[in-house]
């Protein structure tokens, strides 16, 4: 099982439908969704009202939810789930399962601040899956093939509470693909890349 994480800067991308054509042909892949301009209007509206971080992560949250079910909207093979049996039901029917937070991703254990966005949340489901690989795929490209976790946080490329994250067990091998790199991706996926093998897609070390 392998867990992708979709940018929700990727709702302004053109090459948004081909990923996820290609995401819904994919076998044992779990996605979950980014927030995009809908987690966008909530930095926007805590800026104008200053209510409590947590308010903001739990709206946050339901911005991740509207962006997924989106996604499986406009995708045939693309199904949102909120529990574990909906999951494993869409993974036997060869369907790829859009993760809504919820009893499935409900983050037990994380800060419920900006701290933790769909990065570490992805992050966190990948380790309860017991997934082999997480993707992060974002708007920004790589730039190199080995990229510290603390280096892209400090840059806002990935979340605060990430690579902290990466350090607990069991351990989960993290790469990043930007856009326009779905032809590698799928290339990654379908072929079964052994982790840590792969020459193409930027790995993310702790």
């Amino acid at each position: 099982m392998r867990v992708l994480k979709l940018g929700g800067s990727l709702y302004r991308s053109p090459s948004l439908p081909d990923w996820l054509a290609m995401l819904a042909r994919q076998q044992g892949l779990v996605l979950v969704p980014g927030g995009g301009p809908f987690a966008d209007q909530v930095r926007e509206a805590q800026r104008r009202w200053g209510f409590a971080d947590a308010c903001g992560h739990r709206m946050a949250l339901l911005a991740m939810a509207q962006y997924g079910q989106m996604i499986a909207a406009l995708q045939p093979g693309l199904v949102a789930v909120s529990e574990r049996s909906e999951l494993d039901t869409a993974l036997a029917r060869g369907e790829t399962p859009v993760c809504l937070p919820g009893p499935l991703l409900d983050g037990d254990g994380l800060p419920r601040d900006w701290s933790v966005s769909s990065d570490t949340l992805a992050l966190w489901l990948a380790r309860k899956l017991g997934a082999r690989a997480l993707i992060l795929v974002k708007s920004v490209p790589p730039e190199r093939q080995a990229t510290g976790a603390r280096e892209l946080a400090r840059a806002g490329i990935i979340d605060a509470a990430f690579a902290s994250m990466m350090h607990a067990d069991p351990p989960v091998a993290v790469f990043w693909a930007g856009d326009g790199q779905h032809p590698l991706v799928n290339q990654f996926l379908e072929n079964d890349t052994p982790v840590g093998v792969d020459t193409h897609l930027a790995a993310i070390l702790a």
